[in-house]
């Protein structure tokens, strides 16, 4: 059983820095792959980040250069830095994980999902 817990959100002005946690049961296997999604209202889910069992990443291209994902196996930890945020980063953070070794940002492939946490970012 994976659980994930997300915390970290809240409100910035524009331009701003947050840091979303992930605290998770890191499982090895199950967890070879963990990722962050965001859902703003009324669009579909997408991928922001991803990280693998290597710790290579990948980045949606809205957020290259601006956020850093990043993993911590000691605390079972998964991370997201996000700075300099604009209004369209305003939207709930999910974690994910799963046992594939392509750590893809699509949705459908993740198996473990978190509750989310609320970013909003104001101009």
């Amino acid at each position: 059983q994976v659980y994930m817990v997300e915390s970290g959100g809240g409100s910035v002005q524009a331009g701003g820095s947050l840091r979303l946690s992930c605290s998770a049961s890191i499982n090895s296997f199950t967890t070879r792959c963990m990722a962050w999604f965001r859902q703003a209202p009324l669009l579909e889910r997408e991928g922001v980040a991803s990280i693998d069992y290597e710790s290579t990443t990948r980045y949606a291209d809205s957020v290259k250069g601006r956020f850093t994902i990043s993993k911590d196996y000691a605390k079972s930890v998964l991370y997201l830095e996000m700075s300099s945020l604009k209004p369209e980063d305003t939207a709930m953070y999910y974690c994910a994980a799963k046992s594939g070794i392509r750590c893809l940002l699509l949705e459908g492939t993740y198996n473990y999902w978190g509750q989310g946490t609320q970013v909003t970012v104001s101009s």
